[in-house]
């Protein structure tokens, strides 16, 4: 296996986290298991890391449920089709996959839309599934548009994805700081929740919070006119993050004319 799985065991609940290596930015697949079933959520970049993760659900015993895309960016949904299952999304998080259109990876290789078009516009509200209840809500704004914030209250367990990164560069291109310091203290404001599962790097506690809150408000400072001295001014700030190529996607946006 490239990627690697943390296991956490919460009970009737189990959660496996499968994080891709580092050439696709750390992203991690949250596989919950459930007494007789698995939810997957996000579905990776490259589709031989979501063959890894879907491999190793399936080594656990019990059938892949569904999917569900928490939001728009290709390192969290260009695997789904291989997961073989339907595909759930917030409405408007599925208007901005279907706006993207076609996905190609960084070989060249083209994914079609039609691979990973969501099959089910997921409402927010709460569900019981096996027992397990899930709390659905959307966010908007931040390191993207549109986010699916996953909630299981009974395991003190808060899948935050792209909201949160542990230990990871953060992904500035949808230039929207102030929206992810507002959905951050949002999300701390949360009591009951030890266990904060990220987007980008292996789950983490609570103490996740003020780590993003620092890096944000360091690369509001650091953000100039300049994509080339932000990321050599951000990574001496934080040497020992990794992903550092993470910037770079993120300054094509922030800095169009020198891209």
């Amino acid at each position: 296996m490239n990627g690697s799985v943390t296991v956490l065991d919460k009970g009737t609940v189990r959660i496996h986290s499968y994080m891709s290596p580092a050439d696709t930015f750390h992203t991690t697949t949250q596989l919950i298991e459930t007494p007789a079933r698995i939810i997957a959520i996000d579905a990776q970049l490259l589709p031989a890391y979501a063959d890894e993760a879907v491999a190793y659900a399936k080594g656990l015993g019990k059938p892949i449920d569904r999917l569900l895309v928490t939001h728009a960016h290709p390192d969290h949904y260009n695997g789904a089709s291989h997961f073989g299952v339907p595909v759930h999304a917030l409405a408007r998080v599925s208007e901005q996959i279907v706006a993207r259109g076609d996905s190609r990876l960084p070989t060249g290789q083209v994914i079609p839309l039609t691979d990973f078009t969501p099959d089910v516009a997921l409402v927010p509200g709460t569900e019981v599934i096996d027992g397990v209840t899930f709390v659905f809500e959307a966010v908007s704004g931040g390191q993207a548009a549109d986010e699916l914030l996953i909630k299981l209250p009974e395991q003190g367990v808060l899948i935050a994805q792209d909201l949160v990164y542990h230990d990871v560069h953060l992904y500035l291109g949808n230039n929207d700081i102030t929206g992810w310091q507002q959905a951050v203290d949002a999300l701390a404001s949360e009591s009951g929740y030890d266990t904060i599962l990220a987007g980008h790097g292996v789950p983490t506690g609570p103490e996740v919070y003020e780590d993003i809150r620092r890096y944000l408000a360091d690369a509001r400072e650091l953000l100039g006119d300049d994509g080339d001295a932000y990321k050599k001014a951000i990574v001496d700030k934080y040497p020992d993050h990794v992903g550092p190529f993470i910037i770079d996607l993120a300054n094509r946006s922030l800095f169009p004319a020198a891209g």
